[in-house]
């Protein structure tokens, strides 16, 4: 009998669960930390494997961050969106997709620490996003959906010049990122409740429709 087929413990993961442990790690401590405080020792120790193991499998930090964030995007919006599809309601459509992007928990804060994160590694490398484009703004193509769905059946006023749903999402997309960095700084007077009200009243002005 073979010294390893007789050794006792380590059991040898897959590439696919090794990468997945990894990248689970590194969102810990990207949220513990910071993305400017994280190294791949950092991601290495919380992962309890060797830095050897993680630069295997990904050759930077950025590009454990990409998936990171593709992480972040099933866990936050994957059920928010399927139910947001298949709700007929356009305007409760919209409440569900937007609500829980201003909801006051520990896992909100955490999910804008992330994408604030990401932004800025983004600001400095933009092609560092680029493959993942279509994996991370699910939210945003979700809401394309739902606007183009008000203005088909008429929830939403195409009164002027209409409405285009992907430029409205757009907007709506940098305004909210915007306010949540801010609300991650304590700007006065700024709550969660106010960030909300604030979201309506876009909306509101964009598609013709009263919202709060």
């Amino acid at each position: 009998m073979s010294t390893a087929a007789s050794a006792p413990g380590r059991v040898r993961q897959r590439p696919e669960v090794r990468r997945a442990m990894i990248v689970r790690a590194a969102r810990s401590v990207i949220v513990r930390n910071g993305l400017g405080a994280t190294g791949l020792r950092d991601i290495a120790a919380e992962a309890g494997v060797s830095v050897g193991t993680v630069t295997y499998h990904f050759a930077s930090v950025a590009e454990i961050l990409n998936e990171v964030v593709v992480l972040e995007t099933e866990r936050f919006y994957g059920a928010i969106v399927a139910a947001v599809d298949a709700e007929p309601d356009t305007v409760r459509a919209l409440r569900m997709l937007v609500e829980p992007l201003f909801d006051d928990s520990d896992e909100v804060r955490q999910h804008w620490r992330i994408w604030s994160d990401y932004w800025t590694a983004v600001a400095r490398r933009p092609e560092v996003a680029d493959e993942y484009a279509e994996r991370i703004r699910v939210w945003e193509a979700c809401l394309v959906r739902v606007i183009r769905r008000g203005v088909e059946d008429g929830t939403f006023d195409t009164a002027s010049d209409g409405i285009d749903a992907s430029v409205v999402a757009l907007k709506l997309a940098a305004y909210s990122d915007g306010v949540a960095t801010q609300l991650a700084q304590n700007a006065p007077g700024l709550t969660n409740a106010v960030a909300l009200t604030w979201m309506w009243e876009f909306l509101s002005q964009q598609l013709g429709v009263v919202l709060r």
